[in-house]
């Protein structure tokens, strides 16, 4: 053996070593023993005062198997999860009209208009995964983990052969992630802020699709975060302008002053895939060819 090994060994051994010796002595064996290691004691981890000490699980646990993945960038995509796949909301509405329910046939009429979101999630997808695959850092696709848009943004990644990430997080419904979320790159989060914070910390974009309070949530916090300056300035992109213009009236919040003019100069509306890949093309170059300034930067 090789002496000069000796120079760099462990001097103790791993957690992991520890954790995994023989089980303790039979007298401190039972489920009241204070015994076991404190990493490995659940019931000790769990308890409400070990709240921070979660939260920075919470936080290191994506933050290095990201790192060791080398992901470095990534395009967020949010959106509602009722949102059906076109398939599923056509069959939807032959079965409403089947019955000849007429309130049913105009909740899937609704729903077949809206598929069509899905379609153009999926496709995005797809194109950001396709168009990005032979940089030296490519760009990945992170949703929600669940169903619907997020559902297809995950689709889309995984059907051009490319990996994708999903944080998903319990809830009393629609906690399970969706079939097409890279495995490895699949996290639960039991915190909202530490989620949220995930989706930013590596995010260039924001693609926003329509949705409920969740979707409403997550992109003001982010322009939120961007107006006050806490961080950097990205696209965020809305699909849809005429949901979008529907559900949030910003001429009033400029007309009463809660909000600069400049203020909605924060996100852009668009409607298809090809228009919102064009957007951040233009944005940071990613079909020109190499230039002075680097990747992602813009041209000077």
């Amino acid at each position: 053996m090789d002496k000069r090994t000796e120079l760099t060994a462990r001097n103790f051994p791993t957690a992991q070593e520890d954790a995994s010796v023989a089980a303790p002595p039979s007298l401190y064996g039972g489920p009241e023993s204070a015994y076991r290691l404190a990493f490995t004691d659940n019931e000790f981890l769990l308890r409400e005062e070990l709240r921070p000490v979660r939260m920075q699980l919470e936080l290191l646990k994506p933050e290095l198997v990201q790192t060791e993945a080398g992901i470095e960038s990534t395009i967020v995509i949010f959106g509602s999860a009722r949102i059906l796949s076109p398939e599923a909301a056509a069959a939807d509405l032959a079965q409403a009209r089947a019955r000849d329910d007429a309130q049913a046939i105009r909740v899937a009429e609704t729903r077949v208009s809206m598929s069509r979101y899905y379609d153009e999630a999926r496709r995005f997808a797809a194109l950001v995964t396709q168009r990005t695959a032979g940089m030296d850092t490519p760009v990945y696709v992170v949703t929600g983990g669940g169903p619907g848009i997020m559902e297809a943004g995950n689709r889309g990644a995984f059907e051009v052969g490319g990996r994708s990430i999903g944080l998903n997080i319990v809830l009393p419904h629609e906690q399970e992630p969706n079939p097409y979320i890279t495995p490895e790159l699949c996290f639960q989060f039991h915190y909202f802020a530490l989620r949220k914070m995930h989706f930013l910390m590596r995010s260039i974009a924001l693609v926003c699709f329509p949705g409920g309070y969740g979707t409403l949530d997550e992109l003001f916090e982010t322009m939120t975060l961007v107006q006050t300056g806490k961080c950097r300035k990205r696209p965020i992109l809305l699909f849809g302008r005429e949901f979008w213009s529907r559900l949030i009236n910003f001429d009033v919040l400029i007309e009463t002053g809660m909000i600069s003019p400049g203020d909605v100069h924060l996100f852009r509306y668009v409607e298809t895939a090809e228009e919102a890949w064009a957007v951040l093309e233009a944005e940071y170059g990613f079909d020109a060819p190499p230039t002075q300034t680097g990747e992602f930067a813009v041209d000077i």
